[in-house]
């Protein structure tokens, strides 16, 4: 690992204006993959901050701009791929060819508004209730966790396209030590919020592929940024619905 991995990480993550000086090499690319659970970790920390400093708002009224930060911070990256893969999904009609196709199309029909404003809408209202419950933790493992998934991803599942920065990713991943850091996130998973946590997100993760690998034989970059979304929908979502129980 090497800081130059780290920036990239960043960079590819966030809307930070992150230049790189020196040259890129595909090994730093590949080896970005270790450092965003903890891309995820810093952005969540910049979002707890923002809480704190908004403590004396009302819940939504602190919500709304803790969304708002959530996106803009991520550059719409997921958000993006939840639109195309909502509408590739279902224009597709089972087909992986016509699928594919239509996720290349930069318009956006209405099941990718309709996908969108649900998304957004349930974490609005996740985000009010954690935040009055003074559940912070809750957010910054859901962006832990949905950022971890990523490099799980890429480890266990093919690319179906024949360019982008994947193809980079996929090739150089250092294995062993994405293997590692995964086991090494379920154990903080376990320790920091039980095991039903990680279980459900792992039951989650696996659903997601299972569609991925079925409708498409593998990932897109679009089906990954869904992911994230449905990722963080869900795990605010389980959050909320177990306050006092684990």
């Amino acid at each position: 690992m090497s800081i130059q991995s780290f920036f990239i990480a960043l960079q590819f993550l966030t809307i930070f204006p992150i230049r790189l000086k020196t040259p890129i090499s595909d090994t730093d690319i590949g080896y970005s993959l270790l450092y965003y659970p903890l891309i995820g970790l810093l952005i969540s920390l910049l979002l707890i901050t923002l809480i704190e400093l908004m403590h004396t708002q009302a819940a939504y009224v602190t919500a709304v701009v803790i969304l708002i930060a959530w996106v803009v911070i991520s550059g719409g990256l997921h958000l993006d791929g939840l639109a195309d893969s909502a509408d590739a999904w279902l224009g597709g009609l089972g087909s992986q060819n016509k699928t594919l196709e239509i996720m290349k199309d930069p318009a956006s029909g209405p099941i990718a508004v309709i996908s969108l404003v649900l998304v957004l809408l349930l974490k609005f209202v996740m985000l009010a209730v954690l935040i009055q419950q003074k559940e912070h933790l809750a957010i910054v493992w859901t962006l832990i966790l949905s950022r971890s998934a990523i490099p799980l991803l890429l480890l266990t599942t093919p690319y179906v396209r024949s360019n982008g920065l994947a193809i980079v990713l996929k090739e150089h991943q250092p294995h062993t030590q994405i293997r590692r850091l995964m086991l090494i996130i379920a154990m903080l998973t376990v320790f920091f919020t039980g095991l039903v946590t990680l279980l459900f997100v792992l039951t989650i993760f696996l659903l997601l592929r299972y569609l991925m690998e079925r409708r498409l034989a593998g990932f897109t970059g679009d089906t990954v940024g869904a992911m994230v979304e449905i990722l963080e929908a869900n795990l605010l979502t389980f959050f909320v619905l177990t306050i006092g129980i684990i």
